[in-house]
């Protein structure tokens, strides 16, 4: 991996860390930092979220409150597809359930910086190792 690809994968799976911090989901101002204003999800429940669903109800979202269950995040690796334009993809253990996870951020440029422009999530069912 070149400087350049490794600095944008280091700032992606930073950026993917914040958001999965309680205290950042539930701050609106963070939030609109880190979500690309094209962002859409396809959660693990399998709804589907724009950017203005997630920034108006991330708060209200699980993992998102400090005295409750967190996502606890593994295994995350990265890669540069395109300048700008970084894929991430990890496991989540949350409450007792996981999910793997994967993740486009987009760079713009240098004012708006990183921001996650996709995200979808997909239960792993028990049996699954």
């Amino acid at each position: 991996m070149t400087g350049v690809e490794t600095e944008a994968v280091r700032a992606a799976i930073e950026g993917e860390l914040r958001l999965l911090d309680p205290a950042v989901r539930s701050s609106r101002t963070e939030t609109l930092r880190l979500l690309d204003p094209e962002f859409t999800e396809v959660g693990a429940s399998g709804r589907r979220h724009t950017y203005e669903v997630m920034v108006a109800e991330l708060a209200e979202h699980p993992g998102s409150a400090a005295d409750g269950p967190v996502h606890e995040p593994s295994e995350i690796t990265g890669v540069l597809l395109a300048p700008g334009l970084v894929h991430l993809t990890y496991e989540t253990r949350f409450a007792g359930r996981r999910a793997r996870r994967s993740s486009l951020w987009r760079k713009r440029d240098e004012e708006s910086g990183w921001r996650m422009y996709y995200h979808q999530g997909t239960p792993v069912p028990p049996d699954v190792p």
